[in-house]
């Protein structure tokens, strides 16, 4: 499966990279690159990145400002490398427990911009406590 996906993103696959986008795909969180290199022992933190920054060239990734001070990192299921990303969604960081959820059944609300502005890419992040931190809390 990783193998196509790389192929229909215009990525070689080579062993890193399908690694990496194996990991990627069975993460139930977006990672950040720290827990990219934590999980993935067999490739070091450079091979991680690379494979990271070439995925974000053809649109293989959405990266994302994970609420805190970090940057994560999430599969795109768009069906090619084009920059039309069919696969935005909103996420919400746990302000307790400093996870980053994706929210699929809400989608981003459209941002009208004013002539002349051109939108390549839209993060929308909100922010607050998950479920289980609010079960713990009560």
């Amino acid at each position: 499966m990783c193998e196509s996906l790389l192929e229909a993103h215009a990525i070689k696959p080579t062993a890193n990279r399908i690694l990496v986008a194996k990991t990627l795909a069975e993460a139930e969180l977006p990672m950040s690159l720290s827990e990219l290199e934590y999980k993935i022992l067999s490739i070091d933190k450079s091979g991680v990145f690379r494979a990271l920054t070439l995925f974000r060239e053809h649109h293989l990734v959405h990266v994302l400002e994970d609420g805190g001070d970090g940057v994560r990192y999430e599969l795109c299921h768009s069906h090619d490398g084009h920059e039309h990303d069919d696969d935005q969604h909103i996420h919400f960081y746990c302000e307790q427990c400093h996870r980053t959820f994706c929210i699929h059944d809400i989608p981003i609300p459209p941002v009208p911009l004013p002539e002349g502005y051109r939108l390549s890419s839209i993060n929308y992040m909100a922010k607050g406590i998950c479920p289980a931190c609010g079960k713990k809390a009560k």
